[in-house]
């Protein structure tokens, strides 16, 4: 507490020094409400120290604030998590008999909340004998509760609005769907939006929004779009929270397709909305309408926003135009940990580790201090590019210069790096004596280490572990199978076979697409739907035959050939192709896009997996066979 006092003293003092002040005599002479209207306008525009220190100043120049006076400051105290602050409000609110003000009474509940004092905020309410009266009074606490994610305080202080009498309005049902949103509690919101039927709230636009957004945060797709077509005059929020939420959701076909339809209803898209649209861009490798969407930010005047740029460093990056990627991210005249992020990712999905790791230490020498996520951006780059000892230094410059705890996900970096380069022992280890508890994919990276190395042993007690973790994640069965197969142990493979039918799993269908004149194409395996099927597949034949004269024999019509095939008939020549795929690449697969990009030297084929790209060309693929 020492400490926020020290930092609140030296902070309003530098911010006095720079705001000038007011005519002392002329306030005085006015009374409190200059201060206050001086007071108002800082705290709407976001100037919360400022606003503080102008309390300062008028009680200095002798002016006694009232009820008008104290919500503003109460507000500023809450913004900045200044609880001795509040604490001191809340004395001269008593002394200036301020108090039972209803204004002020809500303002020092939502305050104490807001800085985690949610039981000195019950007692504000429960020593007011008002409060049980006045709906202002219950909706500040409600929604307190919700924000410190007391739920059975949440419901049963609305209960007892209920029992009281107390009018319920929007605000009071809007103040309950945040608890609605955290997992298990979507019972509860389906009850709230029968409460706001039963009020008369459900079309109410505020009520209606959150109503929407929760149930995209409990993943119910159908019921929130069946909620959105009834809400009339859907505005940009409304729309807003239908992209973001399916985009959060992995929807990313679904928020391309909304998005055409806010465009042609009117509303104009902003930052909020190209966000949503360039990450699902980004998933889907659609990169024709990602180029759309910066043409839309050019216009609009929104090439300043950092979040817009740092969203098409990523989609750019995830679409494999790196060269793109680059560009934005140099031209930006402001770089923060997200950006410096998102770029080192982008090498490091692309294979060129060396890169990535001299951008991450260049953003060490610019001042920059990288959090958790530019050091599993960092580490994954690494991994990718085999370089094992500077991963292994990340790792413990990560916690002894910026003192920061690596979690589960930097240590399955750092097995996959071990593991890629042999060291299965030190792998190992590591996962016994991590300080995180080992999650599925930190034994995952174990058992595909297992697989590069035909530790069937050890890929044993590694599938043991992970699927204790993640039972119903298929990848794990089917890279032990594979282990088995390698190892030429039918046994073993009959073993996976049975326990995926005892548990009823099923591998996910392998499907790859790419992206033509802003269209996106879908192959799976030994697919006959697409109208250009026949010719793709007399000139997949053509290309097997001759790759029969380099000894290699294809083992079937895996999704990536076909998209391949499709690319190389619908492109010109010098055009580089771009597959995604939804699954790893097949170690055939690999070798048939290395051998296609041999015999055709004036082409590079670049194939995204879940986890890396691969560029091939020259008969060479950018992973060096190392993935």
């Amino acid at each position: 507490m020492s400490a926020i006092r020290t930092k609140l003293h030296h902070q309003l003092q530098t911010v006095t020094a720079r705001i000038p002040v007011l005519n002392s005599t002329a306030a005085t002479r006015g009374g409190v409400q200059p201060w206050n209207s001086r007071l108002r306008e800082l705290a709407n525009k976001s100037l919360f120290s400022e606003a503080l220190s102008v309390y300062l100043q008028m009680l200095r120049s002798g002016a006694s604030p009232n009820a008008f006076t104290f919500p503003f400051a109460l507000k500023s105290s809450a913004v900045l998590s200044l609880p001795i602050t509040g604490e001191q409000l809340h004395c001269q609110a008593i002394r200036t008999g301020c108090l039972l003000e209803p204004f002020v009474q809500t303002s020092l509940i939502s305050m104490y909340c807001k800085c985690n004092f949610v039981d000195v905020a019950r007692q504000v309410f429960d020593e007011n004998p008002l409060s049980r009266k006045l709906t202002v009074c219950y909706n500040a606490l409600i929604a307190g509760y919700a924000l410190n994610l007391r739920t059975k305080d949440t419901v049963s202080l609305f209960c007892e609005m209920r029992e009281f009498g107390v009018e319920i309005n929007g605000v009071t049902l809007l103040g309950l769907v945040p608890v609605c949103g955290v997992a298990g509690n979507f019972g509860l919101g389906m009850c709230v939006h029968g409460c706001c039927l039963k009020f008369g709230l459900n079309l109410d636009f505020s009520v209606g929004n959150s109503l929407l957004s929760m149930y995209l945060r409990c993943g119910e797709i159908k019921t929130a779009r069946k909620l959105f077509d009834e809400l009339p005059g859907k505005g940009l929020i409304t729309w807003n929270a239908m992209i973001n939420g399916h985009a959060q959701n992995g929807l990313a076909n679904d928020v391309l397709e909304l998005y055409r339809e806010m465009e042609a209803s009117g509303i104009q898209p902003d930052p909020v909305t190209l966000v949503g649209v360039l990450s699902s861009c980004a998933n889907l490798g659609a990169q024709e309408v990602g180029k759309e969407v910066e043409r839309r930010i050019h216009a609009c005047g929104f090439l300043a926003n950092p979040f817009l740029n740092n969203a098409l460093i990523n989609m750019y990056s995830r679409c494999g135009n790196l060269v793109k990627s680059r560009q934005i991210f140099d031209r930006m005249p402001v770089k923060t940990v997200v950006s410096w992020t998102a770029i080192i990712g982008g090498y490091g999905m692309h294979g060129q580790g060396e890169v990535a790791v001299d951008l991450f230490d260049d953003m060490i020498r610019a001042g920059t201090i990288p959090d958790r996520a530019a050091f599993v951006s960092v580490l994954s780059a690494c991994s990718h590019a085999g370089l094992t000892d500077k991963g292994l230094h990340y790792l413990d410059t990560m916690e002894q210069k910026f003192h920061l705890s690596p979690g589960a996900e930097h240590y399955s970096c750092v097995v996959d790096l071990l593991g890629r380069a042999g060291r299965l022992d030190e792998a190992h280890g590591l996962i016994r004596t991590m300080k995180a508890k080992p999650d599925g994919a930190v034994w995952g990276a174990l058992l595909g280490a297992c697989k590069i190395h035909r530790n069937v042993e050890l890929a044993e007690l590694a599938f043991e572990r992970v699927v204790e973790l993640e039972p119903t994640n298929i990848g794990y069965y089917v890279l032990l199978s594979n282990i088995y197969t390698d190892a030429g142990d039918s046994e073993g493979i009959l073993r996976i076979r049975v326990m995926m039918r005892e548990r009823k799993l099923k591998k996910d269908p392998g499907c790859s697409y790419v992206e033509f004149k802003g269209r996106v194409h879908l192959f799976v395996s030994g697919d006959r739907s697409h109208p250009q099927s026949k010719q793709i597949y007399e000139f997949l034949d053509e290309l097997e035959c001759k790759l029969k004269e380099l000894d290699q024999n294809g083992m079937g019509v895996h999704s990536e050939k076909l998209a391949v095939a499709f690319g190389l008939l619908n492109t010109k020549e010098g055009a580089e192709i771009v597959v995604m795929k939804n699954l790893r690449i097949c170690g055939d697969c690999h070798l048939f896009m290395k051998l296609v990009s041999k015999i055709l030297p004036r082409r590079e084929f670049i194939v995204r997996d879940p986890t890396r790209f691969h560029h091939f060309r020259n008969g060479v693929c950018s992973c060096k066979d190392y993935w």
